[in-house]
C-alpha cells in the first residue's frame, strides 16, 4: 500500500495508520508528487510495543490574532508598557498532550526505548486533535523519507496506532529525557547571586571556568537547534512552533557538552512550504493564523508565502536566543520567557540596541549581557539580524548557522 503524505489526512480527519484489531505491516511506503519511492520503516501494530509509566501531560497555546505594532504609536520604554502583549493574542488551546515511557517489544528494533506522545480522541480533543496528530505524522514521515541521510537534530518517529477509542499514539525514538526548558531551569537554579558570592568563599577560577562551559553548552544547543531547522527548510517544512520545550536534550550537564545532541520535536503544527502546494492553496485551518501574518505583511505571491514562512521561523528561533542568552545566566525568578518576550515585542519594539542599555543597568542581568558582548557585540548583531521587523531581511538558519557568533572564543 503507498502511502503519501498528503494522504495523511482522510476525510474524517484521522491518521492512516490502523488499530490494534487490524494489523498493518511494518513498512510503509511514501511518495512524493514527483513519485520518488521512500521507504520509511514505521511499526503500526500496538503489539509491537509495550507501555510504560506517565511522565508528563502538556497543552498548546493558540495564536489566536495577529495585529503587530500600531502604527505611529511612540511606546515608552518602561516596565508599565510590559502588562500587554500586541504582537501575537495568545489562549490556551484545548488539545492536552499525554507523554509515557515505552520500548519497542518485537521485530528488528526491540528493545529499543520509545516516548509515546498521545493524541485525544475526537470526543475528548475536537477535531484539531486528530489534525494536529496527522499533521506531525505528516510532517515526520516526509522527512524521514529524504533520500539524504537522516538529521541527527529532529526526532525520529518509530511508528504509530490508533486505540479504539480514538486515541492517535506516536512513538519516538527516546533520544533524551530532557528539554531546553528543563536545561535553562538546572542552569538558573545554579546561578549564585552576589550576595551569596560575597558571603561565601569561593574560587574565581572555578566560577570563571563554569561560566565558560554554560556559554559553550547554549551555544552548542542553539547550533544543534538551528541544524535541525535549516533542514526541515531545506526539505520544504516549516516548524511553526519553535521553543524551549519543543527541542530534546540527551543531557544537561554543561560537562558533558561534547555528547550534546539537540532534537527538534513537536511538529504538530508544521507547514508544507512547496510551491506546488502553496499555489494549490492547499493547508488546514492550523496554518490559517501564519497565513494571516503574511498577508498583513505584504505576502501574497507563493513565493513571498514561502520566504515569510520561513522568516516567521527565524523570528521565532529569535526568540529561542534570546531565551537561552538570557535564562541560563539569571537566578531563578529574574525573568522568564514570556517577561523576555514582552520586553523585547512590546517595551523595546525590537529594538536590541536598546535592549542592551536596559539590561546593563542591572546587575541581576550583567552575565547575559556580557554573553551576548562576545565578539565585540556578535550575540546583539545575531539577534537583531533574527528579530529584524522586516521578515525579508532576516537570515536564512544556514547565515545564522554561519554566524561569526556561532565560533566565538571564550577567553
Amino acid at each position: 500500500m503507498l502511502l503519501t503524505p498528503h494522504d495523511c489526512f482522510s476525510t474524517r480527519l484521522r491518521l492512516l495508520i490502523h488499530k490494534p484489531s487490524r494489523p498493518f505491516p511494518g513498512n510503509l511506503l511514501t511518495r512524493t508528487r514527483a513519485t520518488r519511492l521512500c521507504k520509511a520503516s514505521l511499526i503500526t501494530s500496538s503489539d509491537s510495543f509495550e507501555v510504560g509509566r506517565l511522565i508528563g501531560s502538556y497543552g498548546f497555546m493558540n495564536v489566536t490574532s495577529y495585529s503587530g505594532f500600531p502604527p505611529g504609536v511612540d511606546t515608552e520604554y518602561s516596565s508599565g508598557g510590559m502588562g500587554q502583549l500586541r504582537v501575537q493574542d495568545v489562549g490556551e488551546g484545548s488539545v492536552k498532550i499525554r507523554l509515557y515511557e515505552g520500548r519497542v517489544s518485537q521485530g528488528p528494533y526491540r528493545g529499543i526505548p520509545v516516548i509515546f506522545k498521545v493524541y485525544p480522541g475526537q470526543r475528548a480533543g475536537g477535531i484539531e486533535a486528530d489534525m494536529m496528530a496527522a499533521n506531525e505524522l505528516n510532517a515526520h514521515i516526509f522527512l524521514q523519507s529524504s533520500p539524504k541521510e537522516l538529521c541527527q537534530n529532529i526526532l525520529i518517529l518509530l511508528g504509530g496506532f490508533e486505540t479504539t477509542t480514538g486515541e492517535q499514539w506516536l512513538a519516538f525514538r527516546n533520544d533524551g529525557k530532557y528539554s531546553a526548558a528543563d536545561y535553562t531551569k538546572y542552569a538558573s537554579e545554579r546561578v549564585l547571586s552576589k550576595a551569596a558570592l560575597e558571603s561565601t568563599s569561593w574560587n574565581r577560577f572555578e566560577e570563571e571556568e563554569k561560566i565558560k562551559r554554560r556559554r559553550n553548552f547554549v551555544i552548542k544547543l542553539f547550533q544543534g537547534a538551528m541544524k535541525g531547522l535549516s533542514y526541515m527548510h531545506d526539505h520544504d517544512r516549516l516548524h511553526q512552533s519553535l521553543g524551549p520545550s519543543s527541542i530534546s536534550l540527551n543531557t544537561i550537564a554543561e560537562r558533558e557538552a561534547v555528547y550534546l545532541i539537540p532534537r527538534l520535536r513537536d511538529l504538530a503544527f508544521s507547514v508544507d512550504v512547496r510551491y506546488s502546494y502553496l499555489e494549490e492553496g492547499t493547508g488546514s485551518s492550523l496554518s490559517e493564523g501564519l497565513w494571516r501574518r503574511a498577508s498583513a505583511a505584504g505576502a501574497f505571491t507563493p513565493m513571498d508565502k514561502r520566504a515569510f514562512g520561513i522568516a516567521d521561523d527565524i523570528y521565532e528561533a529569535g526568540l529561542l536566543f534570546a531565551y537561552l542568552a538570557f535564562l541560563p545566566f539569571c537566578e531563578p525568578g529574574i525573568m522568564d520567557s514570556l517577561s523576555l518576550q514582552r520586553l523585547i515585542e512590546n517595551t523595546f519594539q525590537l529594538d536590541i540596541e536598546a535592549i542592551r542599555e536596559y539590561c546593563l543597568a542591572d546587575d541581576r542581568l550583567l552575565e547575559a549581557v556580557k554573553f551576548l558582548d562576545l565578539g565585540d557585540g556578535a550575540g546583539w548583531e545575531l539577534l537583531q539580524d533574527m528579530l529584524n521587523p522586516d521578515f525579508r531581511r532576516r537570515p536564512i538558519a544556514e547565515a545564522v548557522l554561519n554566524h561569526r557568533f556561532m565560533s566565538v572564543k571564550f577567553r
